[in-house]
């Protein structure tokens, strides 16, 4: 089957395009759009001449809704469809099919993913709440410690003039006032983050660092693998700070397994992904690295506010790791979500490259 001619417009489109057509009794892909081979991490040459179904899992029926498109010529629009492209976690997108011109065999079906939209509007609404959250934080923060101070100083006074077996409870006093001392000072950290100092950084290097510390540390009872692109260019960051949000990812996903696991590491390149910058410009976050673990998953209450400061899925955590983590690659102007179910949880973070060093022009030399 021949499809028409496509050209600078089917090349340009932002979404994943294809057209699909009926070869040997099967809905075969006979065109894709760059767009479409960079959603299904495949060239045209590996999607040409192959049905959707061997590509895409989805939990809607594809099949009626091209038939109803045939049949009736008219376009058919199939919304909050779940796809899901080999071992990644499930998208959720919008199909719209719709007839090419005058050839009745040939369907055009456009993929709108709206994972991306909707969780950047959830991470604007994060950056809005920290905001906020960091600022009273601070500020009780430094109110509270000094009674606490007055307070232990007290307890420990107190002990002087008591039995041994009578200080049990001062002690407890001077315990559980450091203990929460500890923890002011930890939210103190998170609001005097410093903006990154960025520059071309190898992603590999500092995942490397992360995995080796992990290994002998937090993560010694976890199986730790990896998935590198190493064509990766460079990315435009903080390897400080990056070293820093990998380090908490990996230790998320040792402390959901204290009996052991699998964690996995992968890195990609995939240029669909663009944000607002700050200043207005508009940014591409081409690379992204995955930290995928096999765990139980993330509570379902709290799964969509996982990066909100004190919300924690563990029993006496502080809520203030993945906020922190959140914050650094907002100041990254990159992107961080999650996918979780049980057994399959992915931490996703996208980042800008290093910006490309200007070409010097070559001298020519004349006899």
């Amino acid at each position: 089957m021949t499809p028409p001619v496509t050209g600078a417009i089917w090349s340009a489109l932002p979404l994943p395009a294809l057209m699909i057509g009926v070869v040997r009794g099967q809905e075969t892909i006979v065109d894709c759009n760059p767009s479409a081979e960079q959603f299904l991490g495949l060239s045209r040459r590996g999607v040409l001449d192959r049905a959707l179904a061997q590509l895409v899992q989805m939990d809607a029926p594809l099949d009626s809704a091209l038939e109803r498109c045939r049949v009736n010529r008219a376009p058919v629009f199939v919304n909050d469809v779940h796809l899901t492209i080999g071992t990644r976690a499930p998208v959720q997108c919008a199909l719209q099919l719709a007839l090419i011109g005058d050839r009745p065999d040939l369907v055009l079906v456009l993929i709108n993913p709206r994972e991306i939209a909707g969780k950047l509007g959830q991470a604007e609404g994060i950056r809005q709440s920290a905001r906020s959250v960091i600022g009273m934080s601070q500020m009780l923060a430094h109110e509270i410690k000094n009674p606490l101070a007055g307070i232990a100083g007290a307890a420990q006074l107190l002990s002087m003039n008591l039995r041994p077996e009578d200080r049990e409870l001062t002690d407890l006093i001077v315990e559980e006032t450091q203990r929460i001392v500890k923890l002011l000072n930890q939210v103190e950290q998170f609001g005097n983050q410093r903006p990154p100092d960025c520059g071309p950084v190898n992603i590999h290097d500092v995942l490397e660092r992360a995995r080796r510390s992990a290994a002998v540390g937090f993560a010694a009872h976890m199986r730790i693998t990896d998935s590198y692109d190493p064509s990766l260019p460079h990315v435009w960051a903080d390897p400080d700070q990056l070293l820093q949000v990998f380090l908490n990812l990996l230790k998320n996903a040792a402390q959901a397994q204290p009996k052991g696991g699998r964690i996995r590491i992968k890195t990609y390149f995939e240029q669909s992904l663009r944000v607002r910058g700050e200043q207005g410009q508009d940014v591409a976050l081409p690379i992204h690295i995955e930290v995928i673990d096999d765990g139980p998953g993330l509570p379902e209450d709290i799964a969509d506010d996982i990066f909100d400061p004190f919300v924690s899925g563990r029993e006496n955590g502080t809520g203030l790791g993945l906020a922190l983590v959140s914050k650094i690659i907002s100041a990254h102007t990159g992107w961080i979500s999650v996918d979780s179910k049980p057994g399959r949880t992915v931490f996703r973070i996208s980042l800008p490259r290093a910006p490309q060093a200007p070409q010097q022009p070559t001298q020519t030399e004349y006899a």
